[in-house]
């Protein structure tokens, strides 16, 4: 089961509830136990899935409705608070100091995933303007250097290290001394395998070598509940120390992971969402809850079209969402999807459509992407305005005209007549959700 799986499970949950005729006791009772079903699969302590359940059964059912709330709306809302409390409830971001460098160490065990999320990290501060560079002070695996080399030529990003030199702490003077006057230096370092106290001791050398200004300690996600143990061995060794939980993306054990080490009190600052660079985020406990409940994460979406440098209109947005487009809008999206990840994870950002696009439909979009833009591009501008037009000896002609089949074409226009009606379906299906602070639910 993939992590996705989790949040499909609490959706479903929650559509139970905005379905039921009349939402009482039994209703609740329903909801704490699905609740508590979705949550154990996903590895969370058996313990800790208790209290959360209990604490949203009691909620749901003997706290006051506030002011124009109505009952299933307030049981969502009660849903919502409880699960973004037992992640962390507030996001605690990763400092960074202008007019001065910045130094974050990376630790970790062994296989933790630890070299790739240093090239991620470089990533994700050289997107926002940061002058970033890396330095491998791995001198036990084999290949360490050689692979964060590669990773950082593919992101430009430049590298110190040097795979014959045994002295970590050397590397790392040096490096330092390279990369003087860098707005961030990312620092590798060697990892072992479960075998903490050989860890904290490599870790509290360099620190004193290097004098970071945070040391981040790297977990894997897939190890569900045992990620406890690092992060609690970790924070209570070094307080000023945050956490990045990796390869969340299909992980049935994430859940587990991210309430372990969130119980333990060590700050998850960054998670890994996937096998790309590019695919690295800030923890926001209530921006993750709400993706995974089904309400999308509008302010993410937003952080990822200006990262890709594009501009979308309000009214662009309107006209796409509400299902009003053109195959000209339609093109205009393609284009500024290109650079800013794949298609489903983008949409499972916007309110409402998380869950409810099929996902076939999603699969059939994305390996298309491509082919679909350039037979768009062959389309005249009336065609592109309106594709009912598009006939028989119109499509021979974009077919040539783009160098695919005439059944591609089709393809294209099926699929678009299926997004229109489907955008237009879940539009009239959503339904009021907490007033303006929450987004919409279907």
């Amino acid at each position: 089961m993939a992590f996705e799986a989790l949040g499909k499970n609490l959706y479903s949950a929650l559509r139970k509830v905005f379905r039921a005729p009349v939402v009482d006791e039994d209703t609740v009772k329903q909801l704490a136990r699905d609740i508590q079903r979705a949550l154990l699969l996903a590895d969370v302590n058996v313990k800790l899935v208790l209290e959360i359940s209990k604490r949203i059964e009691d909620r749901a059912l003997k706290e006051k409705l506030p002011p124009g709330i109505a009952r299933r709306e307030h049981v969502i809302k009660v849903v919502y608070e409880e699960l973004t409390r037992f992640l962390g409830e507030k996001p605690v971001p990763l400092k960074i100091k202008t007019g001065k460098r910045n130094v974050f160490m990376l630790v970790g065990i062994q296989g933790s995933g630890k070299t790739t999320g240093s090239a991620k990290l470089a990533r994700y501060f050289q997107k926002r303007g940061l002058k970033t560079a890396l330095v491998c002070t791995d001198t036990f695996r084999p290949g360490a250097y050689a692979q964060l080399q590669q990773l950082a030529n593919r992101i430009n990003v430049p590298i110190y290290g040097d795979s014959k030199e045994k002295n970590s702490a050397k590397l790392a003077s040096e490096g330092l001394k390279r990369f003087n006057g860098w707005d961030v230096v990312i620092v590798d370092t060697t990892g072992r395998h479960k075998d903490e106290k050989s860890l904290i001791q490599e870790m509290k050398k360099l620190e004193k070598t290097i004098k970071p200004d945070e040391t981040i300690m790297v977990i894997d996600g897939t190890i569900g509940q045992q990620a406890a143990i690092q992060a609690k061995v970790f924070h209570e060794t070094t307080p000023i120390g945050s956490i990045f939980v990796a390869k969340l993306d299909g992980s049935a054990r994430g859940g587990g992971a991210l309430s372990a080490v969130a119980a333990t009190g060590a700050p998850i600052k960054f998670i890994g969402t996937g096998e790309k660079i590019s695919d690295i985020e800030p923890f926001v406990p209530s921006r993750f809850v709400g993706r995974l409940l089904g309400m999308g994460d509008l302010e993410s979406l937003l952080e990822k079209v200006k990262e890709a440098e594009v501009k979308i209109p309000e009214k662009k947005m309107q006209t796409f969402l509400s299902g009003k487009f053109t195959l000209t809008d339609m093109y205009d999206w393609f284009e500024t999807m290109r650079g800013m990840g794949p298609f489903k994870r983008l949409l499972k950002m916007v309110p409402g459509f998380s869950y409810n696009i099929p996902d076939e439909t999603m699969e059939t979009v994305q390996d298309h992407l491509e082919k679909w833009r350039i037979i768009i591009q062959s389309m005249t501008p009336q065609e592109r305005e309106k594709p009912k037009i598009l006939k028989s000896s119109r499509i021979k002609r974009v077919a040539r005209g783009s160098g695919t089949t005439e059944k591609e074409v089709k393809e294209l226009l099926e699929q678009y007549s299926n997004m229109k009606k489907m955008m237009k379906t879940l539009r009239r299906k959503r339904l009021p959700f907490f007033g303006k602070k929450f987004p919409k639910l279907t």
